[in-house]
Protein backbone atom coordinates (compact mmCIF):
# COMPACT_ATOMS: atom_id res chain seq x y z
CA UNK A 1 0.00 0.00 0.00
CA UNK A 2 2.63 2.05 0.84
CA UNK A 3 4.27 1.66 -2.66
CA UNK A 4 0.79 1.97 -4.57
CA UNK A 5 -0.05 4.95 -2.53
CA UNK A 6 3.54 7.00 -2.42
CA UNK A 7 3.12 7.15 1.85
CA UNK A 8 5.78 6.30 3.97
CA UNK A 9 5.39 2.95 5.44
CA UNK A 10 4.31 5.01 8.69
CA UNK A 11 1.79 6.81 7.15
CA UNK A 12 0.42 3.89 5.29
CA UNK A 13 -0.03 2.06 8.57
CA UNK A 14 -1.70 4.74 10.12
CA UNK A 15 -4.22 5.29 7.82
CA UNK A 16 -4.71 1.47 7.62
CA UNK A 17 -4.90 1.47 11.82
CA UNK A 18 -8.02 3.93 10.79
CA UNK A 19 -9.74 1.52 8.51
CA UNK A 20 -9.26 -1.04 10.88
CA UNK A 21 -11.17 1.04 13.81
CA UNK A 22 -13.78 1.93 11.69
CA UNK A 23 -14.33 -1.44 10.46
CA UNK A 24 -13.16 -1.42 6.76
CA UNK A 25 -10.25 -3.50 6.82
CA UNK A 26 -8.97 -6.14 9.60
CA UNK A 27 -5.74 -7.78 10.00
CA UNK A 28 -4.99 -11.26 9.60
CA UNK A 29 -1.39 -13.27 9.49
CA UNK A 30 0.31 -9.92 9.83
CA UNK A 31 -1.55 -8.33 6.22
CA UNK A 32 -4.70 -6.35 5.85
CA UNK A 33 -7.38 -7.19 4.23
CA UNK A 34 -11.03 -5.40 3.34
CA UNK A 35 -13.82 -6.50 4.86
CA UNK A 36 -17.53 -6.11 3.49
CA UNK A 37 -18.28 -3.33 4.83
CA UNK A 38 -15.98 -1.22 2.71
CA UNK A 39 -18.91 -1.85 -0.04
CA UNK A 40 -20.70 0.74 2.04
CA UNK A 41 -18.39 3.91 0.89
CA UNK A 42 -19.22 3.18 -3.10
CA UNK A 43 -22.80 2.47 -2.43
CA UNK A 44 -23.44 5.64 -0.38
CA UNK A 45 -21.48 7.60 -2.80
CA UNK A 46 -24.04 6.32 -5.78
CA UNK A 47 -27.12 6.29 -3.76
CA UNK A 48 -26.44 9.74 -2.69
CA UNK A 49 -26.55 11.00 -6.65
CA UNK A 50 -29.54 11.26 -8.55
CA UNK A 51 -28.52 10.36 -12.00
CA UNK A 52 -29.24 6.85 -10.69
CA UNK A 53 -32.80 7.48 -9.40
CA UNK A 54 -33.86 9.61 -12.60
CA UNK A 55 -32.33 6.98 -15.14
CA UNK A 56 -33.83 3.79 -13.57
CA UNK A 57 -38.03 4.32 -14.37
CA UNK A 58 -36.74 5.03 -17.93
CA UNK A 59 -34.05 1.91 -18.07
CA UNK A 60 -37.51 -0.41 -17.06
CA UNK A 61 -39.15 1.14 -19.40
CA UNK A 62 -36.99 0.32 -22.39
CA UNK A 63 -35.96 -2.65 -21.09
CA UNK A 64 -39.58 -3.71 -21.36
CA UNK A 65 -40.41 -2.19 -24.92
CA UNK A 66 -37.38 -4.28 -26.02
CA UNK A 67 -37.30 -7.25 -24.20
CA UNK A 68 -33.48 -7.11 -22.98
CA UNK A 69 -31.71 -5.98 -20.16
CA UNK A 70 -30.49 -2.22 -19.76
CA UNK A 71 -28.48 -0.26 -17.52
CA UNK A 72 -26.41 2.92 -17.25
CA UNK A 73 -22.75 3.76 -15.98
CA UNK A 74 -20.47 6.72 -15.87
CA UNK A 75 -16.77 6.76 -16.65
CA UNK A 76 -14.56 6.58 -13.43
CA UNK A 77 -10.87 6.48 -14.74
CA UNK A 78 -10.62 4.48 -17.24
CA UNK A 79 -13.14 2.22 -16.61
CA UNK A 80 -16.93 2.50 -16.37
CA UNK A 81 -19.11 2.11 -13.55
CA UNK A 82 -22.73 0.34 -13.38
CA UNK A 83 -24.79 2.81 -11.63
CA UNK A 84 -28.32 1.95 -12.70
CA UNK A 85 -29.40 -1.88 -14.13
CA UNK A 86 -32.77 -3.53 -15.38
CA UNK A 87 -31.55 -7.10 -15.98
CA UNK A 88 -34.20 -9.43 -17.74
CA UNK A 89 -31.78 -12.63 -17.61
CA UNK A 90 -28.64 -13.82 -17.11
CA UNK A 91 -26.56 -13.61 -20.27
CA UNK A 92 -22.56 -13.22 -18.95
CA UNK A 93 -20.81 -15.27 -16.97
CA UNK A 94 -20.44 -12.88 -14.47
CA UNK A 95 -22.93 -11.01 -12.73
CA UNK A 96 -23.52 -7.40 -13.02
CA UNK A 97 -25.13 -5.29 -10.42
CA UNK A 98 -24.63 -1.50 -9.02
CA UNK A 99 -20.60 -0.45 -8.91
CA UNK A 100 -19.50 -3.42 -11.24
CA UNK A 101 -16.48 -2.05 -12.92
CA UNK A 102 -15.11 -2.90 -16.71
CA UNK A 103 -12.37 -1.64 -19.04
CA UNK A 104 -14.28 1.75 -20.96
CA UNK A 105 -12.40 0.12 -24.48
CA UNK A 106 -14.26 -3.21 -24.34
CA UNK A 107 -17.75 -1.93 -23.63
CA UNK A 108 -20.84 0.10 -25.57
CA UNK A 109 -20.91 2.23 -22.52
CA UNK A 110 -17.38 2.91 -22.24
CA UNK A 111 -16.74 3.51 -25.94
CA UNK A 112 -19.72 5.91 -25.95
CA UNK A 113 -18.28 8.21 -22.67
CA UNK A 114 -14.17 7.71 -24.02
CA UNK A 115 -15.82 9.20 -27.86
CA UNK A 116 -16.77 12.38 -25.88
CA UNK A 117 -14.02 12.70 -24.23
CA UNK A 118 -11.73 15.98 -24.84
CA UNK A 119 -8.75 15.99 -27.65
CA UNK A 120 -6.26 16.43 -24.69
CA UNK A 121 -7.99 14.00 -22.40
CA UNK A 122 -8.23 11.56 -24.91
CA UNK A 123 -4.36 11.50 -25.39
CA UNK A 124 -4.01 10.80 -21.83
CA UNK A 125 -5.87 7.80 -22.09
CA UNK A 126 -3.99 6.13 -25.29
CA UNK A 127 -0.76 6.96 -23.28
CA UNK A 128 -0.99 4.34 -21.05
CA UNK A 129 -3.42 2.05 -23.52
CA UNK A 130 -2.34 -1.53 -22.93
CA UNK A 131 -5.27 -3.51 -24.61
CA UNK A 132 -6.15 -6.90 -23.15
CA UNK A 133 -8.06 -9.44 -25.34
CA UNK A 134 -11.51 -10.73 -23.78
CA UNK A 135 -12.10 -12.20 -26.52
CA UNK A 136 -10.48 -13.08 -30.04
CA UNK A 137 -12.95 -10.22 -31.27
CA UNK A 138 -11.57 -7.32 -28.45
CA UNK A 139 -9.77 -4.50 -30.19
CA UNK A 140 -6.88 -4.23 -28.62
CA UNK A 141 -4.71 -1.94 -31.78
CA UNK A 142 -4.40 1.38 -30.54
CA UNK A 143 -5.19 2.81 -34.16
CA UNK A 144 -8.05 0.41 -34.78
CA UNK A 145 -9.67 1.72 -31.12
CA UNK A 146 -9.13 5.14 -32.43
CA UNK A 147 -10.87 4.69 -35.34
CA UNK A 148 -13.38 3.16 -33.61
CA UNK A 149 -14.24 5.80 -31.03
CA UNK A 150 -14.13 8.23 -33.69
CA UNK A 151 -17.11 6.37 -35.37
CA UNK A 152 -19.11 6.58 -32.57
CA UNK A 153 -18.50 10.01 -31.65
CA UNK A 154 -19.90 10.53 -35.42
CA UNK A 155 -22.77 8.10 -35.79
CA UNK A 156 -23.30 9.09 -32.15
CA UNK A 157 -23.91 4.70 -30.63
CA UNK A 158 -21.72 2.11 -30.41
CA UNK A 159 -22.16 -1.40 -31.19
CA UNK A 160 -19.82 -3.83 -29.48
CA UNK A 161 -20.19 -7.53 -30.85
CA UNK A 162 -18.86 -10.59 -28.89
CA UNK A 163 -15.76 -8.58 -27.64
CA UNK A 164 -16.44 -8.34 -24.19
CA UNK A 165 -18.00 -12.09 -24.09
CA UNK A 166 -18.26 -14.42 -26.76
CA UNK A 167 -22.14 -14.70 -27.58
CA UNK A 168 -22.46 -10.93 -26.25
CA UNK A 169 -23.73 -7.96 -27.75
CA UNK A 170 -24.30 -4.34 -26.45
CA UNK A 171 -25.56 -1.30 -27.91
CA UNK A 172 -24.72 1.88 -26.14
CA UNK A 173 -25.82 5.57 -26.73
CA UNK A 174 -25.01 8.99 -24.71
CA UNK A 175 -27.28 10.67 -21.81
CA UNK A 176 -26.13 14.33 -21.97
CA UNK A 177 -26.43 16.95 -19.54
CA UNK A 178 -26.50 20.22 -21.44
CA UNK A 179 -23.11 19.56 -23.73
CA UNK A 180 -22.02 17.54 -22.02
CA UNK A 181 -21.85 13.46 -21.82
CA UNK A 182 -22.51 12.64 -18.65
CA UNK A 183 -23.18 8.63 -18.63
CA UNK A 184 -24.18 6.31 -21.63
CA UNK A 185 -26.65 3.56 -21.29
CA UNK A 186 -26.87 -0.06 -23.11
CA UNK A 187 -29.35 -2.67 -24.27
CA UNK A 188 -27.09 -6.22 -23.98
CA UNK A 189 -28.64 -9.01 -25.64
CA UNK A 190 -27.63 -12.96 -27.14
CA UNK A 191 -26.10 -12.94 -30.06
CA UNK A 192 -28.79 -13.87 -32.54
CA UNK A 193 -28.89 -14.88 -36.56
CA UNK A 194 -29.55 -11.65 -36.91
CA UNK A 195 -27.06 -9.34 -38.52
CA UNK A 196 -25.73 -7.36 -35.74
CA UNK A 197 -25.85 -3.36 -37.35
CA UNK A 198 -29.59 -4.68 -38.74
CA UNK A 199 -29.91 -5.43 -34.71
CA UNK A 200 -28.83 -2.15 -33.96
CA UNK A 201 -30.67 0.13 -36.20
CA UNK A 202 -33.73 -1.59 -34.70
CA UNK A 203 -33.11 -0.90 -31.38
CA UNK A 204 -31.70 2.73 -31.43
CA UNK A 205 -34.88 4.53 -31.61
CA UNK A 206 -36.47 3.35 -28.48
CA UNK A 207 -32.54 3.25 -26.88
CA UNK A 208 -32.35 7.37 -28.00
CA UNK A 209 -35.65 8.37 -26.69
CA UNK A 210 -34.89 6.52 -23.33
CA UNK A 211 -31.46 8.96 -23.32
CA UNK A 212 -33.52 11.92 -24.42
CA UNK A 213 -36.17 11.89 -21.85
CA UNK A 214 -33.55 10.94 -19.25
CA UNK A 215 -31.67 13.77 -20.39
CA UNK A 216 -34.61 16.20 -20.05
CA UNK A 217 -34.88 14.84 -16.10
CA UNK A 218 -31.95 15.70 -15.41
CA UNK A 219 -32.14 19.66 -17.10
CA UNK A 220 -35.05 19.30 -14.26
CA UNK A 221 -32.72 18.04 -11.57
CA UNK A 222 -30.31 20.87 -10.06
CA UNK A 223 -28.33 18.16 -7.99
CA UNK A 224 -28.18 15.34 -10.73
CA UNK A 225 -25.22 13.86 -11.52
Amino acid sequence: MARATELTRASARRFLLTLESEGYVRARDGMFELTPRVLELGFSYLSAQSLPEVAQPHLEALSHAVGESSSASILDGWDIVYIARVPTRRIMSVGITIGTRFPAYVTSMGRVLLAALSVAELETFFEGFRGEAFTTRTVVDPGALRAELDRVAAQGWSLVDGELETGLRALAVPVTRGTATVAAINVSMPATDEDASVQALRLLPAMQEAAAAISRDLELTPTAG
